[in-house]
């Protein structure tokens, strides 16, 4: 099938991250040899383990040796969750063009031929999967994730049916300009957007499949953890240059409400001649004064000093084990 695609020269890296998928590792190698039979352009399988308490690691040992040395490890000091085992794989590849998928046999490796054909064939920057009849549960995962969907999309201003999908096909240089951890996966087409035009990003319906060996990791507690990082989305794509704009806005807000309260207050005291000591609306002017202050300069401080620690190139969200470096033509699968 891979063979019939036209697709420009190009060289192409698979990152996979897995935790506790002993079960799955075998089969999804397989399935990448399969989709991947015949096609024209040298392509890589990097395995990146998050730090599994099972066999999963001997699994993909094992497949490793068996198919060759394109098939690449990285293997994390501990469970750092998914967002920091995408970075660690992304940061591993060495292809012109990265795809990203998950380790459950869920997304189905048949389509990244034609994703990555139009990745290169439309020159974009991003082309995200969307699983137009997804396999899960209707209310634990169904429901949560079209509502997470739509509000993802009316804040970010990037409009996608399914961030969920981790089947996506990258340009390599564009996602290895953007650090990504917390929870922020989910957000990929969002924070790429911080870097390159919406207008170069795109969806490609895809295959899905039902989970058939292993457990999902994540449950609608994950739902908090996605309110919390699209707040940092949303301030990062409007306000990431100027984000005194943002916390000065809410600052100068809080200071001026409480300005005008105390002047009023004063006038009370000193022009009607009336006690305020005991006023509550005292208290909370001086409060509302003191956080107005403390959201002006803390919260941005703090702020940048977070971008800057994630950001600084120095600092990883994730530590893996040393792997064996690879010459440039090392470590490819190419047709014969």
């Amino acid at each position: 099938m891979s063979a019939a695609i036209s697709i420009p020269p190009h060289s192409l890296s698979i990152v996979v991250p897995f935790y506790n998928e002993e079960d799955n590792i075998a089969p999804l190698v397989k399935r990448v040899h399969e989709a991947l039979e015949g096609y024209d352009h040298p392509w890589e399988l990097v395995l990146v383990d998050d730090g599994s308490s099972d066999a999963t690691v001997e699994r993909a040992l094992q497949s490793a040796k068996e198919y060759g040395p394109h098939v690449r490890i990285v293997e994390l000091t501990r469970n750092f969750k998914q967002t920091a085992a995408m970075q660690a794989g992304i940061d591993a590849a060495r292809g012109d063009v990265i795809v990203t998928m998950d380790g459950d046999l869920q997304n189905d490796p048949v389509d990244i031929p034609r994703m990555v054909a139009r990745l290169i064939n439309e020159d974009l920057d991003l082309v995200a999967g969307w699983r137009q009849n997804r396999q899960d549960g209707l209310f634990l995962r169904k429901i949560p994730s079209k509502i997470a969907n739509k509000l993802i999309a009316r804040m970010t201003g990037v409009h996608l049916r399914d961030y969920g999908c981790s089947l996506k096909a990258f340009r390599g240089s564009v996602i290895k300009s953007v650090r990504l951890y917390g929870e922020m996966h989910r957000f990929i087409p969002a924070w790429l957007a911080t870097v390159t035009t919406p207008r170069r990003i795109a969806q490609e319906p895809t295959t899905h499949h039902a989970r058939t060996a292993g457990v999902s990791k994540y449950g609608i507690s994950r739902t908090f953890r996605v309110i919390l990082d699209l707040i940092a989305v949303y301030f990062f794509m409007r306000f990431r240059a100027r984000p005194g704009h943002f916390f000065g806005g809410i600052g100068l807000g809080l200071t001026g409400l409480s300005g005008l309260v105390l002047a009023w207050l004063a006038w009370v005291k000193f022009g009607l001649g009336e006690a305020i000591g005991g006023r509550p609306l005292l208290i909370v002017a001086i409060g509302g004064l003191i956080a107005g202050v403390h959201f002006i300069t803390t919260g941005v401080l703090s702020e940048l000093l977070a971008r800057i620690y994630f950001e600084s190139g120095t600092i990883r969200s994730y530590s893996a084990r040393p792997e064996r470096a690879l010459a440039a033509d090392e470590g490819w699968h190419k047709a014969t």
